[in-house]
């Protein structure tokens, strides 16, 4: 997914008008088929490779953390001859501040999430992808083979990859009985033990709690919040920074917190439970009665990758339902390859159903997945308050 925390650098300036005019673009929760009519991304009409050739030999990615486990990338290096060099990103807005300038000439690909993608996408960072070159993308259910996060007016950008939720994770000896709402890492009794992602997008978090709490607000969709709506998202995370033990930007880092006591509970992605039950330690997982964010990833090709022949191949390896479920169970999240789920259960007997790969459209309906807040909403009114004041209002309101 993903994930790591996601804060950072944003790119503002002519981004952020490129932004005000996605409004059909940005993808809702299970939405698919790509945008159509918020005009053509700058690399619109930059022609994609029509065939894959020897590879040079090296690739650079911008990953998230867990997303290029050696278990996989060491049989693509030895059948590629690309050497993987990955650098972990803490935070979307990292991943677009250092795919900047279409990846600078250095950065071949990027593990973007859901809000991170338009902003790739319509600052010209990134460019097109002919599809026909990775044949096991027609194996991806439906949601996945052209969605709106990656796919404009026709026009892909790259290929989907994993999606999952952002869960409430929490070590058992603290919490004998599972929490079964987000309303633990807003209260008092837990102070000084919570920890939460440093991320603007976790402003849809505090949403989505207010959107079950307090009906009176009208919210409707966590990312697409009015002024008053938003007002109301951050009053609440201002209550709950004096409780937070500390903001993570690494998913090691919560993991490292919760080792060492300084955590008992907060908000998580699936790879760190894995990794802390893989370590024997007490922790467990749920999605709270409230719901969950989430995720949607797509490795997007740079604008100036240097090395587009290993790119693609590793866009074909990736997309493989052995190489998918791999990831699915070491990230713990959900495969986007139809194929991927018996492959799953072989790895990790139950993990298909562990990880809903059996029921995607289902579950995948139940998670608000990321997307980039915009001042046009659906409904077409200019009335919601975009990504820029997300940012400006977390690190001088929430962070403050």
């Amino acid at each position: 997914m993903s994930k790591i925390s996601r804060a950072g650098a944003t790119r503002l300036g002519v981004l952020s008008v490129a932004l005000m005019m996605v409004a059909g673009v940005a993808c809702s929760k299970g939405s698919s088929g790509g945008g159509g009519g918020a005009g053509q991304p700058p690399t619109a009409n930059l022609k994609p490779l029509t065939s894959v050739g020897p590879g040079e030999g090296q690739l650079n990615l911008i990953a998230w953390e867990g997303y290029t486990d050696k278990s996989w990338v060491k049989p693509f290096e030895d059948q590629t001859g690309c050497t993987v060099n990955a650098t972990f990103a803490g935070s979307s807005n990292e991943m677009v501040s250092k795919m900047k300038d279409g990846g600078g000439g250095q950065f071949d690909m990027v593990s973007a999430s859901g809000d991170a993608d338009l902003r790739l996408i319509y600052g010209g960072d990134v460019r097109p992808v002919n599809m026909s070159l990775i044949p096991a993308a027609k194996d991806f259910f439906p949601a996945f083979q052209a969605p709106a996060f990656n796919t404009i007016n026709g026009v892909h950008y790259g290929v989907s990859l994993q999606w999952g939720p952002n869960i409430l994770m929490y070590n058992t000896q603290d919490f004998p009985t599972a929490p079964d709402s987000w309303s633990a890492v807003y209260d008092p009794a837990n102070k000084g033990k919570i920890t939460i992602p440093d991320n603007p997008i976790q402003i849809a978090d505090a949403a989505l709690f207010l959107e079950k709490t307090k009906p009176d607000l009208g919210i409707t969709d966590p990312y697409e919040l009015t002024q008053d709506q938003f007002n109301a998202a951050i009053d609440l995370l201002k209550q709950q920074r004096p409780l937070v033990k500390k903001y993570w930007a690494l998913a090691s880092q919560e993991i490292s917190e919760f080792k060492n006591g300084d955590a008992t509970i907060g908000a998580a992605w699936p790879y760190q439970e894995s990794t802390l039950k893989a370590d024997k330690f007490p922790v467990a997982s749920v999605i709270p009665k409230e719901g969950a964010t989430g995720w949607a990833d797509s490795w997007l090709l740079a604008t100036k990758a240097p090395h587009p022949n290993c790119a693609y191949k590793w866009m074909q390896y990736i997309s493989t339902p052995k190489v998918q479920a791999m990831q699915a169970v070491t990230y713990g999240e959900t495969p986007d390859n139809s194929k991927a789920c018996p492959i799953m259960d072989t790895i990790s007997a139950g993990a298909c159903a562990q990880y809903h790969a059996n029921a995607p459209t289902s579950f995948l309906n139940s998670i608000a997945l990321w997307k980039t807040p915009i001042a046009t909403c659906d409904n077409g009114q200019n009335t919601c308050v975009p990504y820029q004041k997300w940012q400006d209002a977390w690190t001088t309101e929430v962070l403050g």
